[in-house]
């Protein structure tokens, strides 16, 4: 860190008084949220993961994907000021979450129902599928149980 960062931090620490954390910037690769959304798409593609350059290498803008942006950008813009936009509900797990998608709520399929999703700007890289769970978690319940010993019912606590 170097000094000036360091001086802004004493900074915010007194404009907000002792105790006070002060608001977490999010950087990604260095760049601010509103920072990334000024790139270009080919400034973008060399900040992003080898998976995800390949992914839009190959040409993933799809009708299906460009589809999806165009709806969230609809529900972005419609929302009130200061209040979330409404759930746009998507099949396209394997759509990577860009910089402009920061701030929607996106409906992802998970194979059953859909699960809300608020994008926020640690989400920019990721896959949509990554938050939206396929599987229910086992619950085990006490150790021990399976045995003809101990074939009684133990129920979960």
């Amino acid at each position: 860190m170097s000094a000036e960062d360091q001086n802004v931090d004493i900074e915010e620490e007194q404009e907000l008084g002792p105790g006070k954390i002060p608001f977490r910037r999010f950087f990604y690769r260095g760049y601010e949220v509103h920072k990334l959304l000024d790139l270009t798409h080919a400034e973008l593609m060399k900040l992003l993961h080898a998976r995800a350059r390949r992914h839009f290498a190959r040409g993933s803008t799809s009708k299906a994907c460009a589809k999806l942006m165009k709806r969230l950008r609809a529900a972005k813009k419609d929302a009130p000021e200061n209040e979330k936009p409404d759930t746009i509900k998507t099949h396209l797990r394997n759509t990577i979450i860009l910089p402009e998608m920061v701030a929607s709520v996106v409906g992802v399929y998970n194979g059953l129902n859909f699960t809300q999703v608020e994008v926020k700007p640690d989400m920019v890289g990721h896959y949509l599928g990554e938050f939206a769970i396929t599987y229910k978690p086992c619950k085990h319940g006490r150790a021990g149980l399976g045995g003809a010993a101990a074939a009684r019912f133990v129920p979960l606590k």
